[in-house]
């Protein structure tokens, strides 16, 4: 059928056509959870308590379309971008059972019994293991991936399938380019004035910036998530789900790496004092945990799987790794940054109610995002847990 947004409706039926799970006679409701302009998403429900998601891609005109005009392809990528992570860590991914590319919709699993990590940290509930977790899911996807497993064409015909240039646009302009100059979508209070002259004016800073611009261009390593904040990660007792991979696109391995742990920082730094002692301690071993087992999956992986045989050499293995973490650090930054004062500021510090506290989380997270895109080429794990404890 040709395009169209789905009424709660015609949600209900797309949900019954492409599932099995509800079985004859069912009664089945709809309920809207979100639609942002962007996007829409039903839970539809039978009388018996089974549920699917419906998300569905809008075309109406948004606060985000009026910059970056998106086609309603971006429901493909994100799909697909579920679909092949899934195919390499089906334990960690939300499940899509059914894409339409005439509606744009795709048919997901039900994740009710999960909530995403940002809340599970805002009301203290503290999943463990979490680090280790998603430190194995972006080890295995990206190393699985990348040139030490997939052949020239077999990688650029990937690449070719996972072009997202619209989205990535966003990124360019976002993360690095948005910031560091006086741009109509920054969100600036009078208060951050003067640090963010220190920003526009720094060359020095610029310079790195735009380093890490050219390899979010220049390095496709391999296929990322695009968009791995604690707000995409669903979690209870048992599990660590991935959702929202509309971002995804080939680019370097340091951007998802460097986008999660921004995400661990910012909710480390945006605690309230009373929560701190307790939070802080969980935050700073989850940082440590991500980073220990994504390079230790990582490092086994290059050892035991590598196929081409230029990859295999132990220096190369152990100069990527290190790169990697340079590239980690670097693109931490940046988010840090961008969360604090670009277009959309993170949700964590949004929601702080204290504005004087919130002035000092704002800077607090600008002078650590300035450290490590700066000092990432001698930064060790070590001093940037340090660096954060203080």
């Amino acid at each position: 059928m040709p395009y169209q947004a789905l009424t709660p409706k015609e949600a209900a039926l797309f949900a019954d056509k492409h599932s099995d799970l509800f079985g004859d006679h069912s009664q089945l409701t709809t309920e809207l959870l979100k639609n942002d302009g962007m996007n829409q998403v039903f839970r539809v429900k039978n009388n018996r308590g089974t549920s699917l998601i419906v998300k569905q891609a809008l075309p109406a005109p948004s606060a985000f379309t009026q910059h970056w005009p998106v086609s309603l392809n971006r429901a493909q990528i994100e799909a697909d971008v579920l679909k092949h992570h899934a195919k390499i860590c089906p334990d960690y991914l939300v499940e899509v059972l059914f894409y339409d590319a005439q509606l744009f919709a795709l048919l997901l699993e039900d994740l009710s019994d999960c909530i995403s990590l940002r809340t599970t940290i805002a009301t203290g509930v503290l999943p463990q293991d979490t680090g280790m977790h998603l430190g194995r899911y972006l080890a295995n996807t990206c190393f699985y991936s990348s040139d030490f497993v997939l052949t020239g064409p077999v990688k650029k015909a990937r690449q070719l399938q996972f072009s997202n240039p619209e989205l990535c646009l966003v990124i360019e302009d976002l993360v690095f380019t948005d910031p560091y100059c006086n741009h109509e979508r920054n969100s600036l209070s009078f208060a951050q004035r003067p640090q963010m002259q220190e920003l526009w004016f720094n060359e020095t800073l610029q310079a790195e910036v735009a380093q890490l611009k050219a390899g979010y261009l220049a390095k496709p390593q391999a296929l990322l998530h695009g968009d791995l904040h604690c707000g995409n990660v669903l979690v209870n007792h048992q599990q660590h789900k991935i959702i929202g991979a509309e971002f995804g696109c080939y680019g370097p391995i340091g951007f998802d790496t460097g986008t999660f742990l921004a995400s661990l920082i910012l909710n480390l730094l945006t605690q309230q004092p009373a929560r701190e002692a307790t939070l802080r301690h969980y935050l700073l071993s989850q940082i440590e945990l991500f980073w220990q087992e994504f390079s230790a999956v990582f490092s086994t992986l290059m050892q035991k799987q590598t196929t081409d045989q230029s990859f295999q050499n132990a220096s190369y293995q152990q100069w990527y790794l290190q790169q990697l973490w340079q590239d980690t650090l670097g693109y931490a930054g940046c988010e840090l940054i961008r969360r604090t004062i670009g277009w959309a500021p993170a949700e964590e510090l949004r929601q702080l109610k204290n504005e004087a506290f919130k002035q000092q989380a704002q800077q607090q997270i600008l002078v650590l995002g300035q450290k490590l895109i700066t000092e990432r080429q001698q930064m060790t794990l070590q001093d940037l847990l340090s660096t954060i404890a203080q």
